[in-house]
């Protein structure tokens, strides 16, 4: 729940509070019917409604509760897969329609906070992709030929011009990517759910989707204590899909990341850390993230969960890396601290698919959630008030594959991230207490 402070941390305590809503309680009728309270389905109801075509929008639990309140709220721009790559497996139409729509995807996030007024702490200042070693500078090398050849206002910078912007020398370089930015992420999907209602979209919260079945030319959604008859169905629940359409969540193995917040740090200590206050995140395979808030909390995360004794060593390796990176912050005390579910596709490519006749879903965004969701849902919508067709979309039509060997994935990926935090955590604090003779390496 949004109350647990393991759940949603800094974010539920900063947010502004969401528009007023409550549980759906008899049967209505609308036009599209959308199972979800996070981007996805909050953009589709916003742009639904600016076209005048009516929805209802049914969450579970209170607006923003999945991904879209857990994350780190990097506003990114196209998909961990590099364009070429993404190409290759999409095929030239598809793939250069998405990386067009998601190389501007920050552009439109930044468009609607402004057009609604939705107070998110929105920063389109860019983003900083650090490489850590050689081998992550040649990446970002190659990300960014690949990208500059396509115009996007991308630069790779070199190891001094690099640590000027993260103030740390502790990488090879980064890739300064002018598109992205960070905002404050519940913050935006409760101002995305206002501006939906405004436009005449009704969301209904604590009204989880049980059942969904044919009811004449259209379809019959039940709640617990309600049901909405609509003519089409648009399912926006991804990674945190439970009853209705479960397919959608069996095709992604579950990758946990956590956050965690410092007190606000000192102005004269906060200005020297990423002064343009980009946000940040590394080229390692079991990557760390960080941005600033608006009262100066540092946000650090990485891949794991707190929980099974996740939280004790996360915490300890946290401490640790910042205390490498920025030694100049101290001590460090992290005020709120929170996790949540990615969910990866066997190819780290987002899904489009229509599940049966009348019913959609775009989903698997591979831990790029703000930007996608948002533009997803203006297609969505396009889709569905007939402006363009399937074949216009960016993502071919397909239906759900069960992921491989899902279980084992998602154990390897929680138990592995905190083997390594613990070996990187321990590895520090063996250093810090030996002496070694001076020469050593």
């Amino acid at each position: 729940m949004l109350n647990d402070p393991r759940s949603h941390g800094l974010w539920g305590k900063t947010a502004p509070a969401p528009p007023p809503t409550h549980a759906l309680e008899g049967e209505v009728m609308t036009d599209v019917a959308i199972i979800g309270g996070g981007y996805t389905g909050l953009s589709t109801a916003l742009h639904l409604g600016e076209r005048g075509i009516g929805c209802i929008v049914v969450e579970a639990e209170q607006i923003g509760f999945g991904g879209s309140g857990r994350n780190v709220g990097l506003v990114n721009a196209g998909m961990w897969v590099m364009p070429e790559e993404l190409i290759a497996t999409l095929g030239a139409d598809h793939g250069s329609r998405l990386l067009e729509l998601l190389g501007n995807g920050p552009a439109q996030v930044w468009d609607i906070t402004r057009r609604y007024g939705i107070d998110c702490e929105a920063a389109p200042v860019g983003t900083l992709h650090a490489g850590v070693g050689r081998k992550g500078f040649d990446e970002l090398a190659e990300r960014a030929r690949q990208w500059q050849k396509r115009g996007a206002p991308v630069e790779l910078l070199g190891k001094d011009d690099a640590a000027r912007m993260l103030g740390t020398h502790a990488f090879a370089g980064a890739l300064l990517d002018r598109r992205a930015g960070t905002i404050q992420p519940l913050a935006y999907a409760r101002g995305l759910a206002r501006a939906a209602i405004g436009k005449g979209a009704a969301i209904h919260t604590e009204s989880p989707a049980l059942a969904l079945e044919r009811s004449g030319n259209g379809w019959l959604l039940r709640t617990p204590k309600g049901a909405v008859r609509a003519g089409r169905v648009v399912v926006a629940t991804d990674m945190y899909t439970r009853f209705v359409m479960a397919e959608i969540a069996r095709q992604q193995v579950v990758l946990p990341y956590f956050n965690m917040a410092t007190t606000p740090l000192p102005e004269d200590v906060a200005k020297t850390i990423v002064p343009g206050r980009q946000g940040v995140w590394d080229t390692k395979e079991v990557l760390l993230s960080y941005r600033f808030d608006r009262m100066n909390r540092l946000i650090f995360g990485s891949v794991g969960a707190l929980k099974n004794g996740g939280a004790a060593v996360h915490r300890a390796w946290a401490r640790t890396a910042l205390r490498r990176l920025y030694p100049q912050i101290g001590p460090v005390d992290f005020e709120q601290e929170w996790f949540g579910s990615i969910g990866m596709t066997s190819d780290n490519l987002p899904r489009f698919h229509r599940l049966d006749d009348g019913v959609f879903a775009f989903c698997g965004y591979n831990g790029r959630g703000i930007a996608p969701g948002t533009v997803f849902g203006q297609c969505m919508a396009a889709l569905l008030a007939g402006e363009i067709a399937e074949s216009d979309l960016p993502l071919p039509v397909t239906r759900p594959a069960p992921a491989a060997w899902r279980g084992l994935q998602q154990l390897f990926y929680e138990t592995g991230a905190q083997a390594v935090h613990l070996a990187e955590a321990g590895r520090d604090i063996f250093l810090k207490s030996v002496s070694f003779p001076k020469g050593a390496p």
